[in-house]
């Protein structure tokens, strides 16, 4: 990666354009450990239901 100073003027302006807006400006929610439980809760229910599917024809 290049340094600071072999940059112009004019594009260290031009980055931090690019990086003062769009994404990476975005104010984001904080992290919501509900979510992060309801998808543990789904994918430990479809995981259950596959077993007991795979128990009723004999796989397991």
């Amino acid at each position: 990666m290049r340094s600071e100073e072999e940059y112009s003027e004019e594009d260290l302006e031009r980055i931090r354009g690019v990086v003062n807006s769009g994404i990476h400006s975005v104010e984001r929610k904080p992290f919501r450990f509900s979510l992060l439980f309801l998808w543990w809760i789904v994918v430990a229910a479809l995981g259950g239901a596959a077993w007991i599917f795979a128990s009723s024809v004999g796989a397991v």
